[in-house]
């Protein structure tokens, strides 16, 4: 695989270049198609890092390369989701789901023309997330569960090549949070999409990525690389397994020293 995302030595922070710094010195590269998880102790730099990967912020020092680009402007080809779903509550499932079309290019110029192929593809996503029959439903007619996947397709219906997920299932109950790993796991394997999860659940981290990178503590660094060589496809029952359990508890130890 192809290296898609490369962040080279870099350093920022939110009060100029004299400021704290969120990250220091951060390295990372990320392949095509792979799925990535980081974590790290609260308040390290991963929702950072996030902002950095998809030209939300811009480093003072280092560079950030997204599919071979140097990243100088908010990346289009990325989807991001987040732990709120976000939902405008005047908008139906539907119309919550075309709003990237509205806005991102070229698409924006094509909604009017396109709409009824838009609206299909809308279709197609909300069937792959068990949302078939939902379109017409406002947010608050949801559940919790049910906004989420919205939010997951919405981050998809402009078929970006990068998807960023920031604790997207953080606020859900353990048996919604499982199921959406599952339809998380089978969107990508479908797509061949690369994402990079931000997560504090090790498990979700272990169950989903190729890779889990560990981050110091503020200023945010890559400490620790671990490649996770559970075979796919996985199901929730690898989560009991010896294999597992021993790699959560080795990526815990991890974060407990980073603490320190």
């Amino acid at each position: 695989m192809t290296d898609f995302v490369t962040l080279d030595n870099v350093s920022h922070g939110y009060a100029g270049a004299g400021s704290a710094l969120a990250v220091e010195g951060l390295s990372l590269t990320v392949r095509k198609g792979e799925f990535a998880a980081v974590v790290g102790p609260s308040g390290c730099g991963k929702s950072t890092l996030m902002k950095l990967a998809t030209g939300l912020q811009f480093p003072h020092l280092g560079s950030v390369t997204v599919a071979g680009t140097p990243v100088k402007a908010p990346v289009k080809i990325a989807g991001m989701a987040f732990q709120a779903p976000t939902l405008l509550p005047w908008r139906t499932t539907m119309e919550n789901l075309l709003l990237p079309l509205e806005i991102v290019p070229p698409y924006r110029g094509e909604i009017r023309r396109r709409k009824a192929e838009f609206r299909e593809r809308a279709e197609a996503l909300l069937a792959s997330v068990g949302l078939a029959g939902q379109s017409d439903k406002f947010p608050w007619e949801l559940s919790g569960g049910m906004q989420q996947r919205t939010s997951l397709c919405r981050a998809l219906i402009h078929e970006p090549q990068l998807l960023m997920l920031d604790e997207p299932f953080g606020a859900l109950d353990a048996f919604t949070r499982e199921e959406l790993w599952c339809v998380i796991r089978d969107l990508q394997a479908a797509r061949k999409i690369t994402v990079i999860l931000v997560t504090h659940d090790l498990r979700e981290a272990v169950f989903l990525a190729d890779r889990v990178f560990v981050m110091s503590s503020r200023p945010g660094r890559i400490l620790v690389e671990r490649q996770i060589d559970l075979p796919r496809p996985r199901d929730l029952e690898v989560t009991f397994t010896p294999e597992f359990t021993d790699t959560v508890h080795e990526l815990r130890g991890h974060i407990v020293k980073a603490r320190q």
